[in-house]
């Protein structure tokens, strides 16, 4: 999970250059976008061996689970294709493959920011009717960041959303809302710390944190027919929360330099009252010999309106690419990932939040991870990343424009308005 949020920064820039050119006159699908077409309908019942590609296997999670597949399937043997752990690379590597039309790489990892990227150029099988999985005891945030107008195209293989760390021995109870917490900050200042921080360097933890703070003020990036919708109230109140404790200093001023690891470490030093991050963090909180909170932290819903705030969604899914010989297989296999026997393994050897709902109210694992029941609500709040095949420019747009907001260069009205105005020329707006 740790090394998934670090990567993040890398893909965007990655992607971006790949998506605009794409959108400039290329990209390279073998179907028309959304999936319709031959390749998507073509080798629907075909078995045989495949393979697997996912990222570089960290936490040692993806080598057992196939050597246990392939016990049980002889003739239908998954071969892993281990990526590197670089996001941007990972996101290359299938753009080749897709663009090449190979046949190599049957079953794909994406993360949450790629499908409908992939989707629209027509390279991801649809799952649908003889394709179809069954997402009824799923989150059903991991299931929408898996589809695209309206159609699943991937199965959802772990989750993930942000969770409110904050001071218990200082706090007893953590605040509900925004400003609640903001109320709160005093106690912080009395003790001589900081009080709030996420992630507002200038990179994709901005995006993920400008997000939350819009969504969770009842505004939106984009709507729901993928068009951005930021000149409203309710957008500019949530740019404004975050502008405003910036400036009245109840977010450090060192916060618009911290990435996920940098805000962790000040946290885990003692040095902030609230912190915004992933859940990760609780393994590192709780057992790094240098953490000066371990016995004194609690995790709670980020905070909101008037209630539990929209967390972004993390995660990624298992795709079928559409130039895949062997379907059947690679269907019976993705449904292998997502069985309940496979989710709990992933959870326990790796942390990685599962996609099925039953496994947060699971004894033993709520009892190793006890953060769970907190990530439960956090996912069931949680809002995905702009659901878009521009989601690179999207992106690079929240970036700047919410960085300068924070840095004061500009107002929260004027960023937002600069904000929709880059997303429409990108093409995200007709």
């Amino acid at each position: 999970m740790k090394t998934r949020k670090f990567l993040i920064p890398a893909a965007t820039a990655g992607v971006l250059a790949l998506t605009l050119s794409a959108c400039a006159g290329g990209g390279g699908g073998g179907t028309t976008g959304g999936g319709g077409g031959t390749d998507a309908d073509a080798n629907l019942d075909g078995r045989g061996p495949i393979t697997y590609v996912q990222g570089k296997d960290n936490n040692n999670v993806v080598r057992p689970f196939i050597e246990k597949w392939n016990a049980a399937h002889p003739n239908e043997k998954v071969t892993f294709k281990e990526q590197t752990d670089k996001a941007d690379q990972q996101h290359d590597d299938l753009v080749q493959h897709f663009q090449a039309k190979q046949s190599d790489y049957d079953v794909v990892s994406v993360d949450v920011i790629w499908t409908a990227e992939f989707a629209a150029k027509g390279w991801l099988q649809p799952l649908k009717d003889k394709m179809a999985i069954d997402t009824s005891k799923m989150l059903k945030a991991p299931v929408e960041a898996a589809s695209y107008k309206g159609t699943l195209y991937a199965a959802p293989k772990d989750s993930d959303g942000g969770i409110l760390y904050y001071r218990k021995d200082l706090v007893p109870t953590p605040p509900k809302t925004w400003d609640e917490m903001m109320g709160m900050c005093s106690i912080a200042k009395t003790n001589n710390i900081g009080c709030y921080s996420g992630q507002y360097k200038q990179y994709e933890g901005l995006t993920v944190n400008a997000a939350e703070a819009i969504n969770s003020a009842g505004g939106s990036v984009l709507n729901k027919d993928g068009k951005p919708s930021l000149n409203t109230p309710e957008a500019k109140a949530g740019l404004e929360n975050l502008v405003k404790a910036y400036k009245d200093g109840n977010i450090p001023q060192e916060a618009i330099t911290f990435q996920e690891e940098e805000s962790r470490r000040a946290f885990q030093s003692g040095n902030l009252l609230f912190h915004r991050n992933w859940p990760y963090i609780y393994s590192l909180i709780t057992t790094e010999g240098s953490s000066a909170v371990k016995d004194k932290f609690g995790m709670a819903p980020l905070p909101g309106k008037s209630g539990p705030g929209a967390s972004s969604l993390g995660g990624h899914s298992a795709a079928i690419s559409v130039y895949s010989k062997n379907k059947a297989t690679a269907l019976d296999f993705i449904k292998y990932i997502d069985s309940e026997e496979n989710q709990k393994f992933f959870a326990n050897q790796a942390s990685l939040a599962p996609v099925l709902a039953a496994l947060y109210e699971d004894k033993d694992l709520t009892t190793k991870l006890p953060y769970l029941t907190v990530l439960k609500e956090s996912l069931a709040n949680a809002v995905p990343r702009p659901v878009t095949p521009f989601y690179p420019a999207v992106t690079k747009a929240v970036q700047e424009n919410a960085y300068a907001a924070l840095k004061g260069e500009k107002s929260a009205e004027q960023a937002l308005s600069d904000m929709q105005k880059s997303i429409e020329s990108a093409g995200a707006g007709s």
